[in-house]
């Protein structure tokens, strides 16, 4: 059995959610344990209100492995499982250089650089996690408009500001019902030059637009994979590492610049 520790929702995202489910098709069973109410994952879950309740599960579940991809799980937590569980291998996934306790640090971000982690002897570099709606769908020869997704939560109203800058041009729109600004962008529904859409499939989105405005995250790797240019912007300090990578190749921005952008 493989543990994945990962949270999401409202105010966290989706992000680590996501690239985590493309890693555990590496395995053949694998549990999921979240402090998250709704399960979005096909695997048996187990909710958790703090890390006593996850230490008390572990102890139950008895896996071979834990994988944490959860950026709450500090070297406190690190340290004091690998006290009680000396026989389970941790692994944690890692964006920024951490120092961790643990037996594994998984990077998939590009431009990994090993030789910045205090213990490269641990640290496995992996591919971009690509989902399989995006390697499965055909791009059409004709791309039309520009593609914009800040996140499932865009906490800081980035999209409302993209479409007062952008309302002259066609906007292929994606968000999630977790959106913060769920109703105020419901009203652009019937905009003219705005394509809205709620939980839909974002691959298809990218498919069929010929520009992109997304963040320097997970999402970014997949707008390479699906040869669609873009600008990023950068919205979160988690995002640091992407962001420098992207810089050699795309337009990256803070959100702080957003109205600098320019098509």
């Amino acid at each position: 059995m493989v543990v994945f520790r990962v949270d999401w929702g409202e105010k966290i995202g989706f992000g680590h959610l996501k690239r985590s489910l493309v890693y555990a098709k590496n395995f053949k069973n694998v549990v999921y344990i979240s402090k998250s109410t709704q399960n979005l994952t096909p695997y048996p879950f187990y909710h958790i209100k703090d890390e006593n309740q996850f230490f008390e599960l572990i102890k139950k579940l008895n896996p071979k492995e834990v994988i944490v991809d959860n950026y709450q799980f500090n070297l406190e937590y690190q340290k004091k499982f690998k006290t009680i569980f000396e026989n389970i291998k941790l692994s944690i996934f890692d964006d920024e250089y951490k120092d961790c306790i643990c037996d594994e640090i998984i990077n998939h971000n590009l431009g990994v650089k090993k030789y910045k982690y205090k213990n490269p002897s641990i640290v496995r570099v992996i591919p971009p996690l690509i989902r399989d709606e995006f390697k499965n769908i055909k791009i059409p020869k004709k791309r039309e408009g520009i593609f914009i997704s800040l996140g499932g939560v865009d906490s800081k109203g980035l999209t409302l500001k993209l479409i007062k800058l952008l309302k002259n041009h066609k906007l292929n729109i994606y968000i999630t019902s977790q959106n913060r600004h769920l109703k105020l962008l419901k009203k652009y529904k019937n905009h003219k030059n705005i394509n809205l859409f709620i939980d839909k499939d974002v691959a298809k989105g990218m498919a069929n637009s010929k520009f992109g405005i997304i963040t320097p995250s997970v999402i970014s790797y997949e707008a390479i994979y699906m040869k669609l240019p873009f600008v990023a912007i950068k919205t979160a300090k988690n995002q640091k590492e992407v962001a420098r990578y992207l810089k050699k190749r795309y337009k990256v921005i803070d959100a702080k610049k957003l109205y600098t952008i320019k098509l």
